[in-house]
């Protein structure tokens, strides 16, 4: 269960969507900034990928074997932690083990939990380390989608249009096993 992600730099700026959407210097600047914020999430969701790369708290039950973490694609683990009720325990970096594989899809095995039940994992995931290193094809299609959200503001309308969806279309896992360990 994810206990916490870090707030992170927006994928595109309030200027270029203000530009992309033909609006003045001092117009709306919050209504761009939340459709920035929703289009990103929708983006995530859709991709199942994070764009930025932020920390994430993930805590989990100690079991016997392995644990996929919820967020992708991990760059790094950087902590785990033994949760005993709400005391802490340090694990030292032979108590457990990981595995990114190359889509970025995380696992964990806690193999010397102590008296631990539950674990905290902190690790950063993401797929660009800021604005600039998020593709093109995710950024055109997250200014559409600023501007679909915009025009539709009053519909409520949040599905994610086909061209849209064939611009992040090859960043979503696909196939039978999609996010199955092979």
């Amino acid at each position: 269960m994810i206990s916490q992600i870090e707030k992170g730099a927006a994928p595109v700026g309030v200027a270029e969507a203000k530009a992309w959407l033909r609006l003045g210097a001092g117009q709306d600047d919050a209504v761009v900034a939340g459709l920035i914020r929703s289009a990103a999430d929708l983006c995530e969701a859709f991709t199942g990928q994070m764009l930025i790369v932020r920390t994430v708290r993930e805590e989990m039950v100690v079991t016997h074997g392995w644990t996929r973490l919820a967020k992708r694609p991990v760059v790094a683990i950087d902590a785990v932690t033994g949760l005993v009720g709400e005391a802490e325990i340090v694990l030292a970096d032979d108590d457990w083990r990981a595995d990114i594989d190359r889509d970025g899809g995380a696992r964990l095995a806690i193999d010397a939990p102590g008296d631990a039940t539950r674990a905290r994992v902190t690790y950063r995931a993401g797929l660009a380390a800021d604005a600039n290193g998020v593709p093109e094809a995710i950024r055109q299609g997250l200014i559409r989608m600023i501007q679909h959200l915009h025009e539709a503001r009053d519909d409520g309308a949040r599905e994610v249009p086909a061209i849209i969806a064939a611009l992040w279309q090859p960043w979503r896992p696909f196939g039978l096993r999609a996010g199955a360990w092979r």
